[in-house]
């Protein structure tokens, strides 16, 4: 639209003559003026991005009938997989902001609040520590802790029992992801169970382990396999049941994806979460995440926060 036209100016690829611009006013069809603009080209191969609305693609698809239509995602995703020192740089510093945001939750007072005022902080806090937006918040405590994707309710956390934060907010275009799993006291509250340090025992390993095998040149399913092969000896195979992870970097979920069956070799640059979990249905959870880089020779955790035990009072 011609309103945004100031705003559109100023994003990288028009800024540098690399994109051109077709402004339109309210009363023109934009998608005949795309049709035209394209000319001769609108015959050949469309490559869209997967995030592009059904709205927009259903029209230019009637207004370019004889186009053929790709995603864009094979030539586009192995340029965004491999960041460079700048990027690397602005996810350090959203890892880093995530972390103080974790910080500052544990040591404040848990007990008796609901999941959905946590979640409130949490918003709140990723902001106030540099991000430009919270983007997730998943808070669950006690049984909930069970559920990798819980949806915050109106739950009241309680002493003697865990707390599961798996939070991430955007800055400056890049995104932060962290989870860490704790436990609540409360003033008399009773400490962890045996399972319970069992269970969260073997994740710190599995993720440890997920960690130490990162290098350029070795298979992204490797990297789960070394995770998974931890939990599985253990006998809590079928309680992990997500992929290791995901690529992190102008959106929290991108390739690369850390999963059995996915050979690619990953190469300097290459961003992603490791994040094993074993889920004990109607009792609790743990799951334990950070991002991590490929380096040239190994790999860093851009998360620094505990990765141990944490047992706080939360009053």
């Amino acid at each position: 639209p011609r309103l945004e036209v100031g705003a559109a100016m100023a994003a990288p690829g028009p800024a540098a003559g690399l994109v051109e611009l077709a402004p339109w006013m309210e009363t023109d069809d934009p998608y005949a003026l795309a049709a035209t603009r394209l000319g001769a080209r609108s015959a050949g191969r469309m490559l869209v991005s997967d995030g592009l609305k059904a709205l927009f693609l259903l029209r230019l698809q009637a207004a370019l009938p004889t186009a053929s239509w790709l995603l864009a995602t094979p030539i586009v995703s192995p340029l965004r997989q491999a960041k460079d020192a700048e990027e690397i740089e602005l996810l350090r510093e959203a890892a880093a902001a995530a972390d103080r945001t974790v910080a500052g939750l544990v040591r404040g007072r848990l007990v008796g609040r609901t999941e959905a005022d946590v979640a409130r902080e949490v918003k709140e806090r990723l902001v106030a520590e540099g991000h430009d937006t919270a983007e997730f918040w998943i808070v669950g405590a006690g049984e909930d802790s069970a559920s990798p994707h819980h949806d915050v309710s109106e739950r009241v956390i309680r002493a003697g029992e865990p707390l599961l934060l798996d939070i991430g907010g955007r800055r400056l275009g890049y995104c932060s992801d962290i989870t860490r799993t704790v436990w609540v006291r409360g003033a008399d509250g009773a400490g962890p169970d045996e399972t319970f340090r069992r269970i969260h025992g073997l994740v710190e390993a599995a993720q440890a382990a997920g960690r130490a095998a990162v290098r350029p040149g070795v298979a992204l399913q490797s990297l789960d396999r070394a995770a998974r092969r931890i939990i599985d000896d253990a006998g809590y195979g079928d309680r992990f049941f997500h992929r290791l992870g995901h690529g992190i970097g102008l959106e929290v979920h991108e390739d690369p994806y850390v999963v059995e069956g996915n050979e690619a070799l990953l190469a300097p640059g290459h961003t992603f979460s490791i994040e094993p979990g074993i889920y004990l249905e109607g009792r609790y959870g743990v799951r334990i995440e950070d991002a991590v880089r490929c380096t040239e020779d190994g790999g860093e955790a851009l998360n620094t926060f505990e990765r141990g035990l944490i047992e706080v009072s939360g009053i």
